[in-house]
């Protein structure tokens, strides 16, 4: 007749979970998948809203654009009405100067609009401009050479 049962914890011994299921459970941490970072790949169930949270850029593509890939040119947008406005400005910095009956303005970076009605002869040299303001700068005896 057996006096002492042998307990459990004996017999289980040398086995991997030791009768906890899988390896990493009761590990005293839960399940939080690695430190830092770790655990927040494609399928990061448990760390998914944290990321969504405070790192919003995290899943999604990104990289290097080809290099056939035409580039988009992005212009600052001016109107006519501003560049009325912004003349004196425009002569301090140097962007603009005065000729004999007309102003020369260099806004190469800019797309020209034409909101607003133009009270000066202008001759304008800009990244691009719409032809509601082309014509309305030829109207008013000015021109504009786009890039």
């Amino acid at each position: 007749m057996k006096i002492t049962k042998r307990n459990r914890r004996s017999r289980i011994r040398g086995r991997r979970g030791c009768g906890f299921g899988r390896r990493q459970k009761h590990r005293g941490k839960g399940s939080r998948g690695g430190v830092g970072m770790a655990g927040t790949g494609k399928r990061a169930a448990q760390k998914r809203t944290f990321i969504l949270k405070y790192f919003p850029d995290y899943f999604g593509k990104r990289g290097f654009k080809s290099i056939n890939q035409k580039s988009n040119k992005k212009f600052d947008v001016i109107n006519l009405e501003g560049i009325n406005k912004k003349m004196d400005e425009f002569l301090k910095k140097g962007i603009a100067k005065k000729t004999n009956d007309a102003f020369e303005i260099k806004l190469s970076k800019y797309k020209i609009l034409g909101a607003g009605e133009l009270k000066i002869k202008v001759i304008i040299t800009a990244g691009a401009a719409s032809k509601n303001a082309i014509e309305k700068v030829r109207a008013a005896g000015g021109d504009i050479k786009t890039a």
